[in-house]
């Protein structure tokens, strides 16, 4: 067992899992890899460049994209060719389509390459929707995040509203239950449950509780090592 794992997330949009990964990241001084802010990140350059329906041009900007994701301050920081997008993969344009563009056979196999890149080494807390399944099925720690829609709808116009973005909440639960459709459905690298993932229910818990929960999985792990 090596010291550095790798600690893969994976749950539904709003489950938790961004803030998640994070804060363990930061306890555990890894590299924090947030997959769904390079769909995202594919997805406003898409919409930027006016092809969000031709998937040919889509993988084409996909292979010619440069992404880098930094983790400073408790804050994911997004570049593609060195520009800054954190704040824009944000909006609820690019939640709009995001999935559409994620389900895309050649672009998820460019941004797992990407991916798997990153995290090889070890030493990285990576969530998103097929990492357990797909990008590290053999990581060290499987974590599947879960919440009530309901919850999951709460915490997205939260953020919003964080952002003085001001939406209807009909909209934002709508938007949640066709990304969810998608995700599950789709042909390529489904989003699903690995069958040796730890699943958690996050609706009742906070954030630090959860956090709690997969720690103390992790140093168990840690500590019985080989």
């Amino acid at each position: 067992m090596k010291d550095k794992l790798i600690i893969a997330i994976d749950g539904p949009a709003s489950s938790g899992k961004s803030t998640t990964a994070k804060l363990l990241a930061e306890k555990l001084g890894y590299l924090y890899i947030d997959t769904g802010a390079m769909y995202r990140t594919i997805t406003l350059l898409a919409l930027k460049n006016n092809i969000i329906n031709d998937e040919e041009a889509i993988v084409e900007l996909a292979e010619k994209s440069d992404i880098q994701l930094k983790f400073e301050n408790g804050n994911t920081l997004v570049f593609v060719n060195g520009t800054d997008v954190s704040e824009d993969i944000r909006t609820m344009e690019v939640s709009k389509y995001v999935s559409p563009v994620s389900k895309i056979e050649k672009v998820r196999k460019i941004m797992v390459e990407k991916q798997r890149a990153m995290g090889q080494n070890g030493g990285v807390v990576i969530e998103g929707r097929d990492i357990t399944t797909v990008v590290f099925p053999e990581a060290d720690v499987k974590i599947f995040l879960t919440a009530s829609i309901d919850e999951r709808a709460r915490r997205r116009m939260k953020e919003y509203k964080s952002k003085g973005i001001d939406i209807d909440y009909e909209k934002v639960l709508e938007n949640i239950k066709e990304r969810d459709t998608i995700d599950s459905s789709r042909e390529v690298s489904p989003l699903r449950k690995s069958i040796d993932a730890i699943e958690i229910d996050t609706s009742d818990l906070t954030i630090e509780q959860q956090v709690n929960i997969i720690l103390d999985k992790i140093y168990y792990l840690l500590n019985n090592r080989n």
